[in-house]
């Protein structure tokens, strides 16, 4: 009597776990265009385009009294509307300010976003950064790019 009900209270759910996270994991292998994003690494002072967005605007050197002052040039069509991310990272890794840019779609002509509105902030602390932008698009493609500056 006692042997059953430690089967159905500590054998059983582990089995279902096992069985449950079975049918999960071989239903995310089965879809190879998955992508698997990861926390962003220190480039060592490279700046990393993708070929979809690039960093337009970036300067290797800011002072702590000078905005850092972006914008992003989409290059992929696919991109034409989305949401626009823009993440800067001190040299530890950690996020000292974030933008959001929701809807941007880039009007006929120019291919530069945000649109309306700019990525500017002032970073009060000198040292080495890393600015990450990340366009997702509507049909959830994702494209970034990084570059790296310092403020002294």
């Amino acid at each position: 009597m006692v042997s059953k009900k430690i089967f159905i209270v500590f054998v059983l759910p582990v089995i279902f776990s096992i069985v449950f996270g079975s049918a999960v994991m071989s239903d995310i292998l089965q879809k190879p265009d998955r992508e698997l994003h990861l926390l962003p690494m220190s480039t060592g002072g490279l700046s990393i385009q993708n070929s979809s967005i690039e960093i337009i605007g970036l300067s290797k050197q800011y002072s702590t009294s000078e905005p850092v002052e972006i914008q992003i040039k989409v290059r992929d069509s696919s991109f034409d509307c989305g949401d626009l991310y823009v993440t800067i990272y001190s040299s530890t890794n950690d996020v000292v300010t974030q933008g959001g840019y929701f809807e941007q779609c880039f009007e006929k002509g120019s291919n530069m976003i945000p649109t309306d509105d700019e990525f500017s902030k002032s970073i009060e602390t000198p040292g080495s950064y890393e600015i990450v932008a990340e366009m997702v698009s509507k049909q959830l493609k994702s494209a970034s790019a990084r570059g790296s500056f310092t403020v002294k």
